[in-house]
């Protein structure tokens, strides 16, 4: 995994605005209507080829394929990232709605309500409840998703390897050596219904195993992996009532060792942890602090971890390496610019959010990236305009830090 050697490298977290002809493709798979499974193909492997391009020119340095492969049915669409495993796991059968299925839950005694109605959204019923209070992307999905009803195993080779092979396809033309690609962990497929495994413990490590698969075909490619672990922190939220904090740490150290089960064997330098609080654009007020878990989320088995920075809510965290020591082989990924809110961050503020994290880890140990994938968050122009001042930024910050 590149370092920050001669300056600031830079990268985003995953998600990228869809081409508005890609999104119609995958509309038109999703309701059986698509003529030809080629030109889908097709067009996502030229569109892949686009984002990779276009990140490399305006300053990104490790991009990643935007999530292009992970189908979308709107520009403004949160779940891809969640979504795109289910046709990659067998024992998944029928389906219930997602209001249902993300109800109630008692895990470890530990209360957690829906998704959709945690402890922030409570505490500002109004707010979330209102039509004109611009708080976007905070309603509630419709649809269904399916229930486990069997034995999980990874059935997603075909479509991980066409993954593979576009991003691959697309570094190569845009003469980039380096690029990663996102997954999702175990954990935050837990919360989905099961009913055949007798003990949430027991469908958990059934998820790692499964995942493994997937965590190894992305490394053996030779392609950066990013874990995808919001869960961690986020689930916080949705405990209710907030639960003692060391009840809450034993809950997500049990987690941290499902994913290190399901990344066993795999080489940690060719792996980043990414963690954050949702992307949803509320008041954020009952996050979880980074310090209570900031220990716990070092003993995930990765080279790098990527963390809010941006997010008002999480700017001040940087003060937390100067408690909790990074070790020396690791790396940060600080977000510094957010995608909660549509303000394009000025390229100056960014430059100093990577300087004190710079000093407080060692310049070459961070790498500025972004607080979560952009795309489908907010309006594809406004992605661009924090990308272009996060690369500003970290050139800003090099200045400074490689005087």
């Amino acid at each position: 995994m590149k370092r920050s050697v001669k300056g600031i490298i830079t990268t985003q977290a995953g998600s990228l605005p869809r081409p508005a002809d890609l999104i119609e493709l995958y509309q038109a798979q999703g309701a059986g209507e698509l003529k030809d499974a080629k030109a889908l193909g097709a067009r996502l492997s030229s569109a892949v080829t686009e984002i990779v391009r276009h990140q490399k020119e305006i300053g990104i340095d490790v991009p990643g394929d935007g999530e292009f492969g992970k189908s979308t049915t709107a520009a403004i669409d949160y779940a891809p990232w969640l979504t795109y495993v289910h046709p990659r796991l067998a024992g998944f059968a029928g389906s219930v709605p997602v209001m249902d299925a993300m109800g109630s839950k008692v895990v470890e005694g530990l209360t957690f309500g829906s998704f959709f109605d945690r402890r922030d959204l409570q505490k500002y019923r109004d707010f979330y409840t209102s039509p004109d209070s611009g708080h976007f992307g905070s309603s509630k999905p419709g649809g269904d998703i399916p229930v486990c009803s069997g034995p999980v195993s990874y059935v997603g080779y075909d479509a991980v390897n066409a993954d593979i092979k576009n991003l691959k396809a697309a570094m190569a033309a845009a003469g980039v050596d380096e690029g990663f690609m996102t997954a999702i962990s175990p954990g935050v497929l837990e919360r989905f219904p099961n009913s055949y495994y007798k003990t949430d413990q027991e469908f958990l490590f059934a998820l790692a195993d499964a995942m493994h698969e997937e965590y190894k075909t992305i490394v053996d490619a030779g392609i950066i992996l990013q874990i995808d672990d919001p869960g961690m922190p986020d689930t916080w939220d949705q405990a209710n009532p907030e639960p003692p904090i060391d009840v809450y740490r034993n809950f997500a150290r049990i987690r941290i060792e499902a994913l290190n089960h399901a990344l066993r064997g795999l080489p940690e330098d060719r792996i980043r942890h990414h963690i954050c609080w949702g992307s949803w654009h509320g008041p954020h007020t009952t996050d979880l602090p980074l310090k209570d878990v900031a220990d716990l989320l070092l003993t995930v088995h990765a080279g790098a971890y990527s963390i809010e920075a941006g997010n008002v809510r999480h700017e001040h965290e940087w003060k937390v390496w100067n408690e909790v020591k990074l070790p020396k082989d690791k790396l940060l990924i600080p977000g510094v610019v957010s995608h909660c809110t549509n303000v394009v961050e000025h390229p100056e503020v960014v430059a100093d959010r990577i300087v004190q994290y710079a000093k407080a880890v060692g310049r070459e140990r961070v790498i500025a990236g972004t607080d979560c994938g952009l795309g489908g968050r907010i309006h594809s122009q406004i992605v661009w305009a924090k990308l272009e001042a996060l690369a500003e930024g970290a050139r800003l910050a090099s200045k400074e830090l490689w005087p």
